[in-house]
């Protein structure tokens, strides 16, 4: 075989291997700067989720207007924007990643408004259905399943196929259970119990009764009786492993 014949043939199998190494080449970039998106997406739904639980009451949730102004800012804008109340991304360079472009240097996410979404739920998932009855006794909220979810649509890639058809998207979501029987400190606490009621607190109604008897020498009445005297901090011995 002739030089010039396997020059040829070298020549025709760059050209075969090219064919699909270049496009490769070019996908490889844009598949990460793909999962970067998807990861900020991640993020995003983790963010508006702990939102969520840090307020724990459905009366100052914010709507889903205000959440998807701070995602689009915070998540999906240029890294070193800094974290103001109302701030909106805007749909120019200086508010953009510079990675989450094309090839051709076209933004991924063409327009803020459009491309990024907030949809977020608040609801009750107590699992006693007796704790509903006495919450409001207790001044304790009932709202605890938040469910955040952020979807992405980046934009199609002109002239690369199958990018340029493709209608891509993608969906993340978070749900967290919060506790609502909680409280600030042992303080709250006692309030809420001594100020619940009846049927959170009976013994209030007899304790003066009982805070007169308190009043009998110890003698008489040892120890002495007083109401609610106790340490909210100290743990039964009866309660512990191996009890008294």
């Amino acid at each position: 075989m002739s030089p010039t014949t396997l020059l040829g043939q070298a020549t025709v199998e760059f050209v075969v291997a090219a064919l699909v190494l270049v496009p490769l080449f070019i996908a490889i970039p844009l598949l990460g700067k793909y999962a970067d998106l998807f990861q900020a997406t991640e993020a995003a739904s983790r963010y508006v989720a702990f939102e969520g639980m840090a307020r724990n009451s459905s009366s100052s949730w914010k709507s889903d207007a205000e959440l998807s102004l701070e995602v689009r800012r915070r998540f999906f804008s240029n890294s070193d924007a800094p974290v103001k109340t109302g701030d909106a991304a805007g749909d120019f360079t200086a508010n953009r990643n510079p990675m989450w472009s094309d090839n051709a240097g076209r933004p991924l996410l063409a327009k803020f408004e459009d491309d990024v979404k907030v949809s977020t739920s608040v609801s009750d998932k107590n699992a006693v259905v007796a704790t509903k009855a006495f919450a409001p006794l207790l001044g304790l909220g009932t709202h605890n399943w938040y469910d955040a979810t952020v979807t992405i649509k980046p934009a199609d890639i002109p002239n690369f196929a199958p990018f340029d058809k493709i209608g891509l998207s993608t969906t993340r979501r978070t749900v967290l259970l919060a506790d609502a029987w909680t409280a600030r400190n042992n303080g709250q606490i006692r309030s809420r119990i001594e100020n619940g009621g009846v049927l959170v607190y009976p013994i209030g109604q007899i304790k003066p009764v009982v805070a007169l008897i308190g009043l009998i020498p110890p003698m008489v009445n040892d120890p002495a009786i007083v109401v609610s005297a106790f340490d909210w901090d100290v743990v039964p011995c009866d309660r512990l492993v191996g009890g008294c």
